[in-house]
């Protein structure tokens, strides 16, 4: 339990209850702040679904500065034991580099792999009081007296001094702040699922396959990447006096090695929008008909439960707008691909710093205009690079994957050029 002294005199009301919005909530009612969460799911329990989701330094620190002490030791407690060295490997598995990554002395500078299902219920811990489920929002109204009245689908309405958008990539929010403020399709469709992970499976393939991420890289037009996520020495969440609920949840989600196969919308069905997870596996399967026996196994094993299309989809980056007391964070404003693992860790990383903005004892305009400012900077640079790295995941262009593959073996013949590289 923490004591917290709770500041009415200006109340934030936070539209979206995902990583971004709940990890800002921690860390304002961390710091005694009047925060409330409008989340339109109707109990905790909505979201079971989703694959890992890879924690980097930044988020981690988010994590570590917004969370109670105990809630973060709750969630080094749940995250999977997994190796970080990342391979760069061929269809046939061969390997073109892999890239050492040493774990920090501050667990709070470190990489870490967590359920994306398990770090929701750990961040949702405490917020009872603060987050208001069954709360679908549809639009604001600015009042005379500057505050902001929200409306609701159920009827009922609210008010608040400050508004932050992290309702995700379709933000209700953005569409009316910022109608300009685009999200398209890239042209590209990905399909994943998880690898159960157990004694029998794990001597089935390739060790590599085990110990950390991996890219795999064939000739072109295709791309996949895979994950481990080893709950195997993790602690049970109970023992750290989380919820049983939470106990249940990280049973539920076990040990996978996440998969995911990429390619350009037309080299899927023209109906693999409605294709169940079964079709969806025979139809990955056979466009890596070719590939290693292993990858197959990661698809042929996988419970088709598990498999899911994912359209990819990013945000077109704008010029900035005038600050006010309106903000966004996460999806909400710099939608990107699932590429380079980087979307949660941004979001983290707005919800961080736009807490500090808000708990400094500034003038409110003024703090959200200088977050808006370092948020669109790396926000913006994420979605670019998110953008060219999917491009290059299923790129067409034969001679430059050579050229990829040719560099990527140089750099791991070569220690120093790899570490000036990839540092």
């Amino acid at each position: 339990m923490w004591l917290i002294v709770m500041d009415m005199t200006e109340h934030i009301a936070i539209i979206g209850g995902g990583v971004g919005g709940l990890c800002l909530a921690q860390g304002l009612r961390k710091a005694g702040k009047h925060v409330t969460v409008y989340e339109r799911d109707r109990t905790p329990a909505d979201r079971l679904q989703g694959y890992r989701v890879h924690i980097d330094p930044n988020g981690a620190r988010a994590l570590h500065d917004c969370l109670p002490a105990a809630l973060w030791q709750a969630f080094l407690a749940t995250t999977g034991q997994g190796g970080q060295d990342f391979g760069f490997l061929t269809e046939r598995l061969g390997t073109l580099a892999l890239i050492e990554t040493a774990p920090a002395a501050d667990p709070a500078d470190d990489h870490h792999s967590v359920s994306r299902i398990t770090l929701r219920q750990v961040l949702l811990t405490g917020l009872e009081e603060v987050v208001r489920l069954g709360k679908t929002y549809e639009r604001y109204e600015r009042l005379p007296d500057g505050r902001i009245e929200l409306f609701f689908a159920d009827g009922s309405n609210d008010t608040a001094d400050v508004v932050v958008a992290a309702d995700g990539g379709n933000s209700r929010v953005r569409k009316q702040y910022l109608p300009h403020a685009e999200r398209v399709e890239t042209g590209i469709t990905t399909v994943a699922g998880k690898f159960p992970l157990t004694d029998a499976t794990r001597a089935l393939i390739s060790r590599r396959l085990v110990e950390g991420p991996n890219t795999i890289i064939p000739p072109k037009g295709l791309g996949m990447f895979c994950a481990p996520h080893d709950l195997t020495d993790t602690a049970p969440v109970g023992a750290i006096g989380a919820t049983e609920q939470q106990g249940a949840l990280m049973d539920n989600a076990g040990s996978y090695i996440l998969w995911a196969v990429g390619a350009a919308k037309d080299r899927f069905p023209a109906d693999v929008a409605d294709l169940p997870g079964a079709r969806l596996k025979r139809t990955v399967a056979e466009m890596v008909e070719s590939w290693h026996p292993d990858l197959h196994k990661l698809i042929d094993l996988s419970d088709p439960d598990t498999v899911s299309l994912l359209p990819i989809r990013t945000s077109i980056p704008i010029e900035p707008w005038p600050a006010t007391t309106i903000t966004l964070l996460g999806d909400a404003i710099h939608s990107m691909t699932p590429m380079r693992g980087i979307g949660a860790n941004t979001a983290l990383r707005d919800a961080h710093l736009l807490c500090l903005a808000l708990t400094g004892g500034r003038d409110t305009v003024e703090a959200i205009a200088d977050y808006e400012e370092r948020m669109r900077e790396y926000g913006f640079a994420a979605v670019r690079d998110s953008l060219r790295a999917a491009e290059q995941f299923v790129g067409e262009s034969r001679a430059a994957r050579i050229g990829f593959k040719t560099f990527l073996r140089t750099a791991q013949r070569f220690p120093s050029l790899k570490a000036k590289v990839f540092s």
